[in-house]
């Protein structure tokens, strides 16, 4: 079992904040692993009947625990789950729950009760840039290539049919089974279309054209994707600038190797590795328990990879960079003419440890993407 040590303090951290932690992510990330991994807990699988008859009365079920963990593995395929951690949460607070599932809480109506103020949620990504050498990967390419989901992370090589059936995988077993939605094939050919936008503006019209569905299913299908964690949008960041993009997002699929499958790459030119290394320090950002992230663009198309708001007046923004020697500061600079205080990022696989630059009259701090959590949870 290879130590997931980032998650691992992720839930002790929101444990030490809450007594039920919900842990969520996409099928096969590598929840129950970790899960598994944690010492001296009570773990139950609720695929299985002999749990849910083992929780018919949840006060007797609670009371009997002797470890100071359980662990409800797929909660939600429990006829009540709701009142389960309920009773945890309200009766038993000094027991550690964690719960896991593909979805966000609220996906399902079986969750009546929201448990706020009385659970924590941990999203987690994709096998992180950090943790590759545990893994035993070297390559960032094939990293990018492949995909961060751990059994291909692990596979001796890349196999082409695993896509579709995780594709065919999540719709049985997340879509249809929270959502009761039947048009399979209009969409998974969406979100197929989605994974191909992975990383620019979204584009609904476009996207209802070509999936052959109306806006309405789009944006209703959009939710799905955002509760099951496959689709990411971010926002624009705006202050009141004339200039800028206020409205339009960014969209984001889940996994560098889902979006090369939806883009037919059996390899990848330096520019497929630009795109793609965005994606996993957005996974970093993520890592790291950020909820306010966003993006700039202005009407002269310059940008800004990622934007962090840092208290009341700082904002630190974030650029990736696949080659650090082709970095040209012009969004940086448009940026610091609206929102002048901030910390300027530049994150690079080339950078291995961080330096400071000056560049045209700003302090640009290179960073290595192994760094970046930390980088992050100092300014929060």
């Amino acid at each position: 079992m290879i130590p997931r040590p980032v998650w691992t303090q992720r839930l002790e951290t929101a444990w030490r904040q809450a007594p039920v932690v919900w842990l969520t992510g996409v099928r096969r990330v590598g929840k129950t692993v970790v899960a598994q991994s944690l010492a001296n807990t009570d773990f139950l699988n609720c695929d299985l009947p002999s749990t849910a008859e083992r929780l018919r009365d949840p006060e007797s079920f609670f009371r009997a625990v002797k470890k100071p963990i359980v662990v409800f593995d797929e909660v939600h395929q429990l006829a009540d789950p709701s009142r389960l951690l309920k009773i945890a949460a309200d009766e038993f607070p000094r027991l550690k729950v964690l719960a896991t599932g593909s979805s966000t809480l609220a996906a399902t109506q079986k969750f009546r009760d929201s448990l706020t103020g009385r659970k924590r949620v941990v999203e987690m990504t994709p096998v992180l840039f950090e943790e590759l050498p545990a893994f035993g990967a070297t390559d960032v390419r094939e990293r990018l290539l492949r995909g961060g989901l751990p059994q291909v992370v692990l596979a001796e090589e890349r196999r082409h049919e695993f896509y579709g059936e995780w594709m065919d995988s999540y719709f049985a077993r997340d879509v249809q089974e929270l959502f009761r939605l039947e048009k399979r094939s209009g969409f998974l050919k969406l979100l197929e279309l989605i994974l191909r936008q992975s990383g620019g503006l979204l584009e609904i019209a476009s996207l209802a054209k070509h999936a052959g569905i109306s806006r309405p299913t789009v944006m209703n299908w959009l939710d799905v994707f955002q509760v099951t964690h496959v689709v990411r949008l971010l926002r624009p960041y705006a202050g009141g600038g004339r200039r800028e993009i206020l409205a339009q997002p960014k969209v984001y699929g889940f996994d560098t190797g889902f979006v090369c499958y939806a883009r037919g790459w059996d390899a990848l030119r330096a520019e497929d590795c630009g795109l793609l290394w965005e994606h996993l320090v957005l996974d970093a950002l993520l890592a790291a328990n950020v909820t306010r992230l966003h993006f700039w663009r202005d009407k002269q198309q310059r940008e800004v990879d990622f934007v962090l708001p840092r208290g009341r007046d700082a904002t630190d923004a974030i650029e990736c960079k696949w080659n650090v020697e082709a970095f040209e500061p012009r969004g940086l600079v448009a940026f610091r003419e609206n929102y002048p205080k901030g910390r300027n990022i530049v994150v690079s696989p080339q950078v291995t440890a961080t330096y400071k630059r000056r560049m045209q009259g700003m302090e640009v701090n290179f960073v290595p993407l192994s760094d970046l959590r930390g980088w992050v949870t100092a300014s929060a």
